[in-house]
């Protein structure tokens, strides 16, 4: 089953209702903190009421008057759901994509989400373990072992997180250490001869004081091949091991202690080619070879790519308890390393290579105290400090083949069959072969410091019974120091044909702009004509710009010299602080039924492009034409004098991203069904969108972005032992501003990649062997995302037709499990994800390097396998 198309926009978004998707169910609207996981109790599968602690109280999932959706540990287990990547297919309201490598994912919430390719962008949906913040997407892709529910909150969260998340938050909650002895075991066994082991073991160390343990080994062969290598490609190969300690010295203090270490080394990831470009011919013409069958899995590469991650750290929190009063704090500190070397060219050519070698460090306090009184009004009060820095070296180098390569593009690029690098060299003065020889291509050192800090809190007034009025505040501040430098090795990219005539035509006596202003008018007059006069038969040197031609090289000058920050004009610093709230009425109108209306403001701090695409912005520097630095006009940072060859504009960092929404809910629940319906009209302004271009990425605000849409959860159990559910998120969103996307102004447009329908069903049916014990579950679940175009274009492929040709994708997955669970705590079943293997594009971008080229990600196929667990 494929799911590929282009430039075809006929033909309404397919909904389709899996089997019985007339039955009504429940992930989902309602809001829980996951900061107190001790509180909560799991879902029993045979009820329709789930205790979740709403606004860091304990209430039903019900009662809480905020859009979040709740996948308990059970269906995890049942669904096999192994990672947060998999939690999409139970949650319609969030979108998980990997992407580049094993840690580059990207999480999106009602459409709302950043790309996490560059560690300088803050996560606009934020994810927390335990109550504590993940800071970067690659410290949260461990296994899932020991959860006792993941909660998925929609829309800005800041008055009951310290850290702000502008888009929504996913929480994951573990199950804290029991004072009764008992833990499980499982093995896993499936294609591509994948290999799963967990296991988790809890108690007592003494009265007071009890313990867990539990850890996972998950390792896969690739289910792509790298043709001419003859090696694997996405793989499997991670652990991960947490222990936990939880002391409880007097029933009101209880102290519960976690260390964790999580490790990847995986061959990541594949990627295939959906239209060979021109260049493709000269990809062959040195020898390379790309793919053509887009779903082939199969591969041509220059070298097998890997990825290495490690995560570790550890939590304190402490919760006291006096009277009406709770106090609570959590304190951590995390470390992630992770290192990758990949082919970027994603040909058999050896043309280009990248290499990262990326760390970070966090720190991070929070300390909150809540009631419970009896009177009408309670309150939250926290403050929460993040402290983090973040450190990068990265490297490009160049293959053996590219010096072929671009002589090839050249030549088409001039229309002379007969061009070459030696010629260039020559006329420069170069050594020969010096050209993008083999060797460094950059080299670049990035490095960040974060701290933040802030205030927040709720108070809830209930004049009458049932009427719940909530005002909730935050207060951030946050600032950013970062430095970054780089180095340019390619001599092409070193030299600008403009800068070099005229310093050559004035013997060396005019290298920057301050010195040709200072030339008398008539001689830069002379200058500049000659400067852009080519030479001919009628023009013959000095009368004209013999380096002239270079000028139609600039295309291969991708990688130029790197303007250092901080410098002279740019500092280097983000420093930003705002004040969000919430204004929410709820109201129990019976014993079944909730409403709730509010109104809340969200934030997200400034973001910086920790990248070599990092540029000034204009403004700060304007560049000259053919991009001379001796012709640019006034600037800061021309008048300033460091401007370096051939330098551009960009971005180097994104402003802060601003949220509000409107959401009115309603919330029923009667024996064997409870039905969630939430409407909303969310809007970011400023958000930060991190596009690649083909050679670099594109770091910059969009003007605004809104999304109106509406949630709805239901599950019903219409007899004992089955459950179905049933959950749709419908979105409207549109670019209401961006008027500088990497592909023009798109205001007006709506924004690529959000299906309008995305839905969630199951059905899950336990039977029951009389009186024994014995249990058969069994499970069905399907998920749909509407037909909708990928992107809003591509810079280089859609930017030659006229931004035509988009890339569209339909998912259509089913999920099955089955088990015997036997009274002694033996369990025994299969599984399979995608059953149908059902195939789909995740994403599409410019080939790099080789305009007209379009490369992809295509989705996973089908897996399956048998598992045997016990429980004790």
């Amino acid at each position: 089953m494929r799911s590929i198309s282009s430039g075809i926009r006929a033909g309404s978004p397919r909904v389709a209702l899996f089997a019985g998707a007339a039955a009504i169910a429940l992930s989902v609207p309602s809001v829980a903190s996951a900061q107190d996981a001790d509180q909560a109790e799991e879902e029993d599968f045979n009820s329709n009421v789930i205790v979740v602690t709403a606004t860091k109280r304990e209430q039903t999932l019900q009662e809480t008057p905020i859009s979040v959706s709740v996948t308990t540990g059970e269906t995890l287990e049942q669904a096999q759901i192994r990672d947060v990547l998999d939690l999409q297919t139970v949650t319609p309201s969030l979108r998980v994509s990997q992407l580049q490598s094993a840690s580059a994912s990207t999480f999106i919430i009602r459409g709302f989400g950043n790309g996490d390719n560059n560690f300088g962008i803050e996560p606009s949906v934020g994810v927390f373990i335990d109550g504590v913040f993940r800071s970067r997407s690659a410290a949260a892709l461990s296994d899932l072992p020991n959860v006792q529910r993941i909660e998925v909150l929609n829309g800005p969260q800041s008055t009951l997180f310290g850290k702000n998340a502008s888009a929504g938050v996913i929480s994951v909650v573990t199950r804290e250490p029991q004072f009764e002895f008992g833990g499980s075991a499982e093995l896993s066994y499936g294609n591509y001869n994948a290999i799963v082991v967990k296991g988790d073991v809890t108690g007592p160390l003494s009265e007071n004081i009890a313990f867990s343990l539990d850890g996972s080994y998950n390792k896969r062969d690739g289910y792509a091949h790298i043709v001419n290598l003859d090696k694997e490609l996405s793989n499997r190969n991670r652990w991960a091991t947490r222990g936990q300690l939880l002391f409880e010295p007097t029933p009101d203090l209880k102290i519960r202690a976690i260390a964790d270490y999580s490790k990847i080394d995986e061959v990541c990831c594949q990627v295939s080619t959906l239209i060979a470009g021109p260049t493709a011919a000269a990809i062959v013409g040195v020898g390379g070879a790309l793919t053509t069958d887009f779903f082939s899995y199969e591969t041509f590469l220059n070298q097998q790519p890997f990825n290495k991650v490690d995560n570790y750290g550890g939590s304190l929190q402490i919760d006291w308890q006096t009277g009406p009063l709770s106090v609570t704090s959590i304190t951590a500190y995390r470390e992630l390393k992770n290192f990758l070397n990949q082919d970027v060219d994603f040909t058999s050519a050896d043309i280009v290579t990248e290499t990262r070698d990326q760390k970070v460090d966090t720190f991070t306090q929070e300390l909150r105290i809540s009631s419970d009184f009896d009177g009408p009004i309670n309150f939250l009060l926290g403050g929460y400090y993040f402290d983090e820095s973040i450190s990068q070296d990265s490297f490009l180098t160049t293959g053996t083949a590219a010096r072929n390569f671009f002589t090839l593009l050249a030549r088409a690029a001039t229309l002379d069959p007969t061009f070459s690098f030696n010629a260039v060299e020559g006329g420069l003065g170069l050594p020969q072969n010096s050209i993008f020889s083999a060797g460094p291509l950059t080299s670049e050192n990035y490095a960040m410091d974060n701290q933040s800090y802030s205030v927040f809190g709720t108070v809830d007034f209930e004049p009458v019974d049932g009427l719940v009025l909530t005002a909730g505040f935050n207060y951030t501040d946050d600032s950013k120091d970062f430095a970054l430098e780089g180095q340019a090795f390619d001599e092409l990219a070193n030299i600008n044909a403009i800068d070099a005539f005229i310093t050559l035509a004035t013997s060396g006596a005019v290298t920057n702009a301050a010195q040709f202003n200072a030339l008398p008018a008539v001689n830069q007059t002379v200058l500049r004509t000659l400067a852009f006069t080519q030479c001919s038969a009628s023009a013959p040197p000095p009368a004209c710009n013999p380096l002239l031609p270079l000028v139609g090289l600039s295309p291969f000058q991708f990688q130029p010299p790197f303007l250092t920050i901080p410098n002279a004009v740019e500092d280097g610093k983000t420093s930003d602080d705002k004040f969000t709230y919430l204004l929410r009425a709820s109201y129990q109108i019976s014993n079944e039924i909730n409403i709730y209306a509010s109104y809340a403001t969200g934030f997200k701090a400034s973001s910086v492009n920790l990248s070599r695409d990092s540029r000034p912005s204009f403004g700060d520097y304007i560049p000259g034409p053919s991009r001379s630095i001796i012709l640019a006009p006034p600037s800061p940072i021309t008048n300033a004098g460091i401007a370096v060859t051939n330098l551009g504009t960009g971005s180097r960092f994104a402003g802060p991203e601003e949220a509000e929404v409107y959401e009115f809910g309603i919330k029923g629940q009667w024996d064997g069904l409870s039905v969630n319906l939430a409407l909303f009209d969310q809007t970011i302004k400023g958000f930060q969108s991190f596009l690649f271009t083909g050679t670099g990425f594109q770091l910059n605000n969009a003007g605004q972005q809104s999304v109106k849409g509406f949630e709805i959860d239901t599950r019903i159990q219409p007899t004992d032992g089955l459950v179905l559910t049933f959950a749709a998120t419908h979105l409207d969103p549109i670019y209401d501003s961006f008027t500088e996307s990497p592909v023009g102004d798109l205001s007006g447009r709506r924004p690529g990649g959000i299906p309008a329908w995305s839905l969630a069903t199951s059905a899950t049916y336990t039977h029951e062997f009389g009186a024994s014990g014995t249990r058969l579950i069994s499970r069905l679940d399907y998920s749909h995302e509407s037909n909708t175009d990928i992107n809003n274009g591509l810079p280089t492929f859609n930017a030659s037709l006229g931004n035509t040709k988009i890339f569209r994708r339909e998912v259509n997955l089913v999920n099955a499990s089955i088990t015997l669970a036997l009274e002694n705590g033996f369990e025994i079943g299969a599984w399979a994800r995608n059953l149908l293997d059902d195939q789909y594009i995740i994403t599409v971008f410019d080939g790099v390097a080789q305009a007209g080229t379009v490369s992809g990600y295509p989705s996973a196929p089908r897996t399956y396998g048998g598992v045997v667990r016990y429980k004790f």
